[in-house]
């Protein structure tokens, strides 16, 4: 470990062991806690702390209070054609949402096109990581979830819907890291805005309102009111179609009914999975040209800055704290050392 005034830097394998230590101590199987222990220290991994292990004393409090379900009872409800709808019984968010994408991309091996819908699920975390894996396995990969109340829109000056955030992963050529576009409906998550307050960033205007519904660029009141959706209408316009292809498709809860806070143990949410198998559609030169197009895109006179894909900067990172460490803030890691997580 190193230590800098503000951060801890910690090996990933040895925050992975940590995390999957703290979750298996709480009550699950080994299998899945290392799974969720990956995923959830991925995300800082790729620097985005908003998603990562901060979130993990509150869904061990979940665990113990059953609020998540440590060993649930997932059941398939339906299977039809390149179709299967799962009940998560409100089990571990990271996993089930791991194992749906798996059974979507399952399926879009045999019909070319594979869709998981997995209703009474948690928190999955970051949505980048199953789009991802969509990506790792030769499918272009798409998921979408609802989620609690946290953002003002359509004229609202409190919280009426979900930030309902999407990702979309590509494969690229071979040896190369996917295209992954992660985002919330909303101009900044939540757990981002929590980050700028911990770290004492400045907020740029447009990112949320207070309690009484006036914009505001204070991170601590934003959390205490609602963030804003991203470019007015049209955000919340995706929010609310995610609401359709989740919690309506799948017979789930609203938003409104949906519970949680903090974003660490939300539950009853419900997770759309897809997956699109690139050779079904016969594109045998897809990473060549998805390759071709990201040069172009590089080598552009006109632009003022340098072009980064999406999920670039996160790739970036990986490798550099991979080689350094993941960099945990004091504040987060005084979270984890109170929980039994990472001792002195």
């Amino acid at each position: 470990m190193t230590t800098t005034t503000d951060t801890l830097r910690i090996p990933y394998d040895q925050l992975c062991a940590a995390v999957q230590a703290a979750m298996e101590a709480h009550g699950l199987p080994a299998e899945v806690a290392r799974i969720e222990a990956q995923i959830m220290a991925e995300a800082d991994l790729h620097g985005t702390p908003s998603h990562g292990v901060r979130m993990l004393p509150a869904l061990l409090r979940g665990f113990d209070e059953g609020r998540a379900k440590t060993q649930p009872n997932v059941r398939v409800l339906r299977e039809f054609g390149a179709i299967s709808v799962l009940d998560a019984d409100n089990g571990p968010g990271r996993y089930i949402a791991a194992m749906a994408m798996e059974k979507a991309v399952e399926r879009a091996r045999q019909f070319g096109v594979g869709v998981c819908l997995a209703t009474r699920t948690t928190h999955w975390g970051r949505a980048h990581a199953y789009a991802l894996r969509a990506a790792q396995a030769g499918c272009i990969g798409f998921c979408t979830t609802n989620a609690i109340r946290t953002m003002a829109a359509w004229g609202a000056t409190s919280a009426v819907i979900g930030n309902n955030p999407i990702a979309i992963g590509v494969p690229r050529a071979a040896g190369e890291n996917p295209v992954v576009l992660d985002m919330a409906m909303s101009q900044a998550a939540v757990g981002k805005v929590a980050t700028f307050l911990r770290e004492g960033k400045p907020l740029p205007a447009g990112w949320g309102v207070d309690a009484q519904g006036q914009p505001t660029t204070d991170a601590k009141a934003i959390l205490g009111g609602a963030v804003s959706p991203m470019g007015g209408h049209k955000g919340a316009g995706l929010a609310l179609m995610m609401e359709f292809m989740t919690a309506a498709l799948g017979g789930g809860l609203f938003c409104t009914d949906v519970t949680g806070s903090g974003g660490a143990v939300e539950t009853d949410a419900s997770k759309l999975f897809i997956a699109l198998d690139i050779a079904a559609f016969g594109a045998e030169d897809f990473g060549a040209r998805v390759e071709r197009y990201l040069d172009y895109l590089r080598q552009d006179a006109s632009s003022r800055e340098a072009f980064l894909f999406p999920g670039e900067r996160g790739w970036e990172e990986a490798a550099r704290n991979l080689r350094n460490g993941v960099p945990l803030h004091a504040e987060i890691l005084a979270q984890l050392r109170q929980a039994g997580v990472l001792g002195d």
